[in-house]
């Protein structure tokens, strides 16, 4: 199989590949019933060496400089309680943390998530965390701009390897809500 986007070497529907997936995101894709087939997310194996941006569109194709997406874990106060989300922006933007996603929240306060509470309350490894397979109570947002996108270059759970997935399948994952702005 080719990849949609990228020069990979390795590419195989992610059903086919559940073991080299960590648990969450394996239980998502096996349990993915979507409008958009569980066949049509696709894993590519990537050398965790050459995770940074940079190294990686050098080596895997400047195309996915533009049909790269990140997933960033926020941490929204109030009142004395914390409450996690996720945030899905382009790549080359930045979730704007300080006013859409406090205001969406309704949070006097939203900052990152530490490293050790976004891997363990997520089960995944820091610098892969991906939409796909998060809690089911987070709410998820997803920038526009990447649910219309075709093909989106996402983590995979882990640091090695990535899904690309089509960009509308993130509005029917759990929690998800649509979001106009959220990048800046």
């Amino acid at each position: 199989m080719r990849a949609p986007i990228g020069n990979f070497d390795n590419a195989r529907p992610a059903p086919d590949c559940l073991d080299e997936l960590n648990g969450p995101v394996a239980a998502a894709v096996r349990a993915w019933r979507g409008t958009v087939p569980a066949d049509e997310m696709v894993y590519v194996d990537t050398d965790p060496a050459k995770a940074d941006t940079a190294a990686f569109v050098e080596h895997y194709g400047q195309d996915l400089m533009t049909a790269s997406a990140n997933c960033v874990v926020v941490a929204a106060k109030r009142g004395g309680e914390t409450t996690l989300a996720a945030c899905l922006v382009p790549a080359a933007a930045r979730a704007d943390v300080n006013g859409t996603v406090r205001r969406l929240l309704g949070a006097r306060k939203v900052s990152f998530a530490s490293m050790d509470t976004a891997v363990e309350l997520s089960g995944m490894e820091y610098g892969g965390i991906t939409p796909i397979g998060l809690p089911a109570d987070w709410r998820v947002l997803v920038d526009a701009t990447v649910a219309d996108m075709p093909w989106v270059l996402i983590g995979s759970g882990r640091r090695r390897g990535k899904l690309i997935v089509p960009g509308k399948l993130f509005t029917e994952l759990p929690g998800a809500e649509l979001v106009e702005g959220l990048a800046s």
